[in-house]
């Protein structure tokens, strides 16, 4: 959607997609627009309680299987096991996406890996399409006026021009563009704190054939996890940021995530997209 800083104002139930990299602010900015009468829709909870929630609670059942004491009450149906999930707690999402890499250290088997990578695309591309219906929701069942969309940071991985259409179509699309400082945060993050990523199959494919001949590596079982996730982040954060560029460029607008990182009122929000937009053709 492309707007004027003055249209922009003059629109009386107003609708954004705040895109980047995780880490950059997306959630603390729509966190703060849900205390000012704006429906915050989570891309990353739609997918873990709507489209991932069967297989998220099959991953923890299989796990706690393993387990005696629980296999034999799970299967008498003595304990009954559910998500847990809120905008604040997504972990049960990050934790059935998992990493590759050896079982005994906590990862998955290239062949199972693969899987729930490719079971995350199709539930994050059919949680965007869901937004025009919440924007709708939003408005008529819960009485918000706003409405926005904190998308993963995988978003701009999908390759799906029919996601960013229906978005740009419905919200205002703001990409926020990490910092130097930023991007140094957030590579020490995934060194201190590996997390699971998402990765394009055919990035995946390149980076593991680069990892593996470099260690003389045979077979994904003998990664480490955690190492491998240290070693391809820095690589999936500057392959994502010509990807983020190239959606703003075509269906959106740029801020930075020094300007949004002293927000602290919905008014500087406002006033900081409505110099975007009227500086940005």
């Amino acid at each position: 959607m492309r707007l004027k800083g003055k249209e922009f104002f003059k629109w009386n139930q107003k609708a954004i997609t705040l895109l980047g990299m995780s880490g950059v602010g997306k959630t603390r900015l729509a966190c703060l627009l849900r205390n000012h009468n704006w429906f915050h829709f989570s891309g990353d909870y739609r997918i873990g309680t709507r489209y991932l929630d069967e297989p998220i609670l099959d991953n923890i059942k299989q796990q706690a299987m393993q387990v005696p004491f629980l296999c034999e009450l799970l299967r008498s149906d003595s304990i009954h096991i559910e998500n847990n999930l809120s905008v604040d707690n997504l972990k049960p999402v990050s934790s059935f996406l998992g990493k590759l890499g050896n079982p005994e250290y906590g990862g998955i088997g290239l062949k199972e890996f693969k899987r729930r990578q490719l079971l995350h695309r199709e539930a994050e591309i059919a949680a965007m399409k869901d937004v025009p219906e919440f924007i709708g929701k939003a408005r008529t069942i819960y009485g918000y006026d706003h409405f926005v969309n904190d998308a993963g940071g995988s978003l701009c991985e999908l390759d799906d021009n029919e996601v960013l259409e229906v978005l740009a179509e419905h919200t205002l699309i703001l990409y926020i563009k990490a910092t130097d400082q930023d991007e140094l945060d957030l590579m020490h993050r995934a060194e201190t704190d590996p997390k699971p990523l998402y990765y394009r199959d055919d990035f995946l494919e390149e980076q593991l054939e680069i990892y593996m001949q470099a260690r003389k590596f045979r077979f994904s079982a003998q990664i480490n996890p955690d190492e491998f996730v240290r070693w391809v982040f820095p690589r999936l954060f500057r392959a994502r940021i010509p990807r983020y560029e190239h959606i703003a460029g075509e269906y959106g607008y740029t801020i930075s995530s020094e300007s949004i990182a002293n927000i602290r009122s919905e008014m500087e929000f406002l006033d900081l997209i409505y110099n975007t937009l009227e500086t940005q053709d």
